[in-house]
């Protein structure tokens, strides 16, 4: 999910949903998805019964944005997929980075150009399939005996869209607080503190250890995540449910941003920190604590062999236990819609690579399936008891057009405040205007 390199960034940016110019781009690659051939209809979409695929030799172009760390692990999930069905399937990988694949992907499919197959994100779902730019994959669960007991609830139902369900989850990963044991031991701290107290007490007397900076406070990537996690914490939510108005504006929002500013104003933070400047803080020593996503597990392994560093929860400033968290989600597409047998081995692939998401728990996700994630050799792994209990795991709404929102409000918000331009109030407020235009407008162009 990240470069290595860099924390990858430009990638990560667009997982929170689909830029403005992604959104206008979406088009309608056919009359409906569960149809096959031209505009004017055809026969429905053959349905999923399991076993094996028993057509033609076909190809199928499968996009995903796994470009750093978790890159080889799926290449290798395709690399045996395609080895074992030589001469029936073949699989042709695409990877871009997230911010690219997801604006290239409408008109691509139009054009018959695109994937037959994808990895999106959950808030992906809902605009796409507005679009009618994927297939209901309803058939797929069903005969795979697939259902929301299985899963983590929330990122179950962010597949469903008007009633129908167009994914099949691969995984979830939240924020993670990373801390620096060297650090937190001259501070006399064995564990990283898990509620307000421990956090800001821990902060005082890292300062006091000679630690200049033990909080990096970005104001950009992953600065927003921080801002809805601290959002659930204190009791908010994002939107209502309507999806109609922007409630992260509250006395919540207010608190949860007020609280990242202060970290600033106390010292803990260098203030204006640039791009990825927390991330390689703390990768080079000079951050206690930073949060992050999990998938940079395999990157810290790599390339801090420096810091003695450790994964923790984040801790619950607010309250009330909660993080943001986001999933990767398999789909099929209207383009392969146009073949029954691409529609076919599209829907065989997605059973084959769901039934090895143990592997894919080796790339530093958390396995959506509960039943894999109790097996032991996953559940060893260090990401996974973050998952000890789901219901910390909050996810953006299933709302067609919600990455407009987000890039255009509800992020410019926290970095205008973040970076002392505006007081987190007015900041809010500005935001809480601007979002509830954009979802105005969203309500007409998703119109069904």
């Amino acid at each position: 999910m990240r470069t290595t390199t860099s924390p990858g960034r430009p990638s990560r940016r667009a997982l929170l949903g689909a830029t403005a110019a992604t959104a206008a781009g979406l088009l309608t690659a056919c009359s409906s998805g569960t149809r096959i051939g031209s505009d004017q209809g055809g026969e429905p979409a053959p349905a999923f019964s399991g076993g094996e695929y028993d057509g033609p030799k076909v190809t199928l172009e499968y996009w995903n944005g796994f470009t750093g760390g978790d890159g080889p692990h799926m290449q290798a999930m395709l690399a045996s997929f395609n080895k074992r069905y030589a001469g029936r399937i073949t699989v042709r990988n695409t990877t871009r980075q997230w911010a690219d694949l997801y604006p290239a992907m409408p008109t691509a499919i139009a054009a018959g150009k695109g994937p037959d197959v994808a990895v999106i994100h959950n808030d992906q779902i809902a605009t796409f399939a507005a679009r009618r730019t994927l297939v209901p994959l309803d058939d797929v669960v069903s005969a795979l005996g697939l259902s929301e007991s299985d899963f983590i609830p929330a990122v179950w139902r962010a597949g469903v869209y008007d009633g129908r369900r167009y994914s099949v989850p691969l995984d979830v990963h939240c924020l993670a607080d990373y801390w620096n044991a060297r650090h937190l031991a001259k501070a006399g701290l064995k564990d990283a503190p898990k509620d307000r107290e421990g956090f800001e007490g821990a902060l005082r007397e890292l300062k006091s250890a000679g630690i200049a900076h033990p909080f990096w406070m970005p104001n950009k990537w992953p600065g927003h995540l921080m801002f809805m996690t601290l959002l659930w914490q204190f009791g908010g939510e994002l939107y209502d449910e309507e999806g109609t108005r922007a409630l992260w504006g509250s006395d919540a929002g207010k608190e949860a941003l007020n609280w990242m500013v202060k970290q600033i104003h106390q010292g803990y933070s260098p203030a204006q920190v640039a791009q990825d400047a927390q991330y390689n803080a703390f990768k080079n020593n000079k951050g206690s604590f930073t949060w992050d996503g999990i998938w940079q597990i395999n990157d810290l392994k790599e390339t801090a062999k420096s810091v003695d560093w450790r994964m923790s929860p984040v801790p619950s400033i607010g309250g009330t236990a909660a993080v943001w968290t986001a999933g990767h989600n398999f789909v099929v597409t209207s383009q392969a819609a146009r073949d029954k047998n691409k529609v076919k081995a599209a829907k065989f692939f997605i059973d084959y690579m769901s039934a090895r998401s143990t592997e894919w728990a080796k790339a530093g996700m958390i396995p959506a399936r509960n039943s894999v994630r109790a097996k032991p050799e996953v559940a060893a792994l260090p990401q996974v008891p973050l998952a000890e209990d789901v219901g910390v795991f909050r996810f953006l709404p299933a709302l067609p057009g919600i990455g407009d929102v987000q890039t255009k409000a509800l992020e410019l918000a926290v970095q205008q405040a973040v970076l002392g331009r505006k007081s987190p109030a007015e900041a809010l407020e500005e935001g809480v205007r601007t979002a509830n235009k954009v979802l105005a407008e969203n309500k007409q162009k998703y119109a069904k």
